[in-house]
């Protein structure tokens, strides 16, 4: 097949999705352009050349094509959606000739890299959760309960679910709508039990920090006690905190303190891990900290901590620093 032979099929198909299919000029364009690219790949194909026949290609060309995308840098969405282009090229092409089998099916495009946990710096950590908003009364029993909150969420690397469960000490109540406590502080041993994932429960040290919000939020905790009085972090209506609430104030709080950064609960307990790793080296001791029931969900820590370790290097190693 020559070249214009191989141009000819490109030319059918994409006319067919345009009469029989009534795709968008817009759509057809956009299948125009990865086409385009896959004959341009095999051009450049070892062993095929410019003469190559479209319908000599095998899934080794295919994953070989997508593989080469992925190191050009283009996303795992945009390799999939030329390879959805081509596998609907080859399914109509199928029809047309004596075509074996579709070269692209079962070829998936290369898996996205997960993005890395977001953690804040040291500094910026401590500044979050030890300064009062500049534009609220420090003393204010809101202001209180979020200190005390973002304390024990950075102290102790709590989920926010977790942290809004907790209760101000451990019930169980008899009946058959008693309440029974999944989390609580025990200021005696300077440790919270709260329940995870799986409802597996754990305990997890609370720091000095921590231990003096708690107590300074505690002490004017019974102003807003009204009917349930088990939760340890209640809202300014005296319900039990909820996960939202928790979120928004936390994100206020950075604005109010000119942190640069979209923070949110979550990013604490990234914090908390990738903070205690560095300063500890325990990857075990962190997994277990973190309630994870595997070390691969704490080894991603290992990589932020590896990414501060490079940084340093760049900045302080003479054959490492960019002219």
């Amino acid at each position: 097949m020559s070249r214009a032979g191989n141009q000819d099929w490109l030319e059918g198909y994409l006319d067919g999705l345009a009469s029989e299919r009534k795709l968008a000029t817009h759509t057809i364009v956009n299948y125009r352009r990865d086409l385009a690219e896959l004959t341009a790949l095999a051009c450049r194909a070892e062993g095929l050349g410019e003469a190559f026949s479209l319908d000599a290609l095998a899934p080794a060309h295919i994953r070989k094509f997508a593989a080469q995308l992925h190191a050009q840098g283009q996303s795992s969405a945009s390799i999939a959606r030329k390879l959805s282009a081509w596998r609907g090229f080859y399914a109509w092409l199928a029809q047309q000739t004596a075509l074996p089998a579709n070269p692209v099916e079962g070829i998936k495009a290369p898996k996205r890299a997960k993005p890395l946990p977001k953690a804040l710096s040291a500094d910026d950590a401590v500044r979050l959760v030890a300064q009062a908003n500049p534009q609220k009364d420090a003393n204010a029993a809101g202001e209180l309960c979020n200190r005390a909150m973002f304390e024990l969420l950075y102290s102790s690397g709590l989920r926010i679910s977790e942290l809004v469960q907790l209760d101000l000490r451990y019930a169980k109540e008899s009946g058959h709508n008693g309440h029974t406590s999944a989390g609580w502080i025990d200021f005696d041993a300077a440790e919270v039990t709260v329940t995870g994932k799986g409802g597996k429960m754990r305990q997890v040290p609370v720091g000095a920090a921590a231990l003096q919000a708690l107590a300074a939020w505690i002490a004017v905790r019974p102003a807003l006690v009204k009917r349930d009085a088990h939760p340890l972090f209640l809202s300014e209506r005296g319900s039990r905190m909820s996960a939202r609430l928790v979120q928004l104030r936390i994100k206020a709080h950075a604005k109010a303190l000119g942190i640069p950064a979209d923070v949110h609960p979550h990013m604490l307990r990234h914090s908390f891990a990738s903070h205690v790793l560095q300063s500890s080296g325990d990857l075990r001791a962190v997994q277990e900290m973190l309630g994870h029931a595997s070390i691969a969900a704490t080894q991603i820590y290992t990589a932020l901590d590896f990414q501060r370790l490079s940084k340093v290097y760049d900045a302080a190693h003479p054959r490492a620093k960019k002219k």
